[in-house]
Parts: C-alpha cells; structure tokens; sequence
C-alpha cells in the first residue's frame, strides 16, 4: 500500500475516533523500538492503536512482530510521559468506506 493510501486511510481512523470519544494524543509516535501510528484517550484509558486498510482481513496484517514493537514502542511512551493510566493496544480497520475499532488486540 503506497503512504498516500496509509495517510487517508490514517486520517479516516482519526475522524472515526474523534467521532466515537476518542482524544488524539499523538500520531506517528516514533522511537528507536519502532512506531504507533495514534495514541489516543478516551475512559481514562490510553490507546495505542495500529492503523490496517485493505481488501480482505486487513487485521492479519499485525504480525507478532509489529506488536512486539508497538508493545515495546508504549512502554517507552508511558515510561517518557511518566503516565500512571491504564492502556491498551487496538486496531482501527479501514476497508473502503468501513471503519471498525477492534479492541485489545494483544490478546489474539
């Protein structure tokens, strides 16, 4: 998938989130463990959540590894913030004109 097609598809999860509750707290949110693409708030929670869009089962597309990173990515993130919040890791699918939060994906 080309970034063009990675942005728009990052900029509908955004809308999505803003229209569900959710308050962005970062986007693109790189360290040297690797890259989340929003961090957002909502219920006393931070949400660490991948951005998939495609045809097919886009959720396949997280592999162990890449939650590895974002895994790794949040603690240094809520290490660097010094945040006490609860968290957890999600998946914003985008098929289309579909959008649909999947929750707590760590635990697939």
């Amino acid at each position: 998938m080309s970034r063009k097609k990675g942005n728009i598809a990052e900029d509908m999860a955004v809308d999505f989130l803003h229209d569900n509750g959710f308050k962005i707290l970062e986007r693109n949110y790189y360290s040297r463990f690797g890259e989340i693409d929003i961090i957002a708030f909502k219920d006393d929670t931070i949400h660490f959540i991948e951005v998939k869009s495609g045809k097919g089962e886009p959720i396949f597309n997280i592999t162990p590894s890449k939650l590895s990173k974002i895994i790794k990515t949040s603690e240094f993130y809520l290490v660097k913030t010094k945040s006490d919040k609860n968290f957890c890791y999600d998946a914003v699918i985008v098929e289309e004109n579909r959008v649909e939060l999947i929750e707590n994906i760590s635990f697939f």
